[in-house]
């Protein structure tokens, strides 16, 4: 079933819509859908990459705001919505430690997530249930979500399709080694 949900998303990719389709799909998974916009991005600005960073920042925005809806998924309705859908992705086991632990970090989870394929969907409406600071939320979802968007962006302006399988396979990887770099950075600064 997911096979087939993302082989139409990127059948939409082409459409005269596309880009329409790119800030519903960046919206709605960053509260619950599974596919990442990524999946339409990296199609579109290879056929167009004039486009590129027009691309990233409808999905940016689109993002952003779809974190809104998480957020408050999170803060409103977790019983109802969010239990649910961190249940269905297999998260539900660790919520209460998650809990505890997460507005110590909160910034750093978010910007983490919002980077790495990590679902960003998870900390949005962990967000909102956390009572995370909204603004806290909000700053750091952009710095993440549009640092992610324009640097896939970027690298396909310059490199196109080449640089294409690197992005679908590696870029995510390379991500979190940056993270556990810098992660590890400000532990050595801090405690040495």
């Amino acid at each position: 079933m997911l096979r087939k949900l993302y082989d139409r998303t990127i059948s939409l990719a082409a459409g005269p819509y596309a880009l329409w389709v790119l800030a519903a799909v960046a919206f709605i998974e960053s509260s619950f859908f599974p596919i990442p916009p990524d999946v339409l991005m990296i199609p579109m600005i290879i056929a167009t990459p004039r486009r590129a960073f027009l691309i990233a920042g409808v999905a940016m925005v689109s993002s952003v705001l779809g974190g809104m809806l998480g957020y408050a998924i999170g803060m409103f309705a977790f019983d109802q919505i969010g239990q649910p859908i961190l249940e269905s992705l297999g998260k539900a086991d660790s919520m209460a430690e998650f809990n505890q632990r997460f507005n110590d970090f909160g910034f750093w989870a978010v910007l983490v997530a919002g980077l790495t394929p990590f679902p960003y969907k998870v900390i949005t409406i962990m967000s909102g249930w956390t009572g995370m600071p909204f603004w806290t939320f909000m700053i750091t979802s952009i710095i993440a979500r549009g640092g992610r968007f324009f640097l896939v962006a970027g690298l396909l302006y310059r490199y196109g399709e080449p640089i294409r399988y690197f992005i679908e396979k590696r870029l995510g990887l390379l991500t979190i080694i940056f993270c556990v770099l810098l992660f590890g950075a400000f532990y050595l600064v801090k405690y040495l």
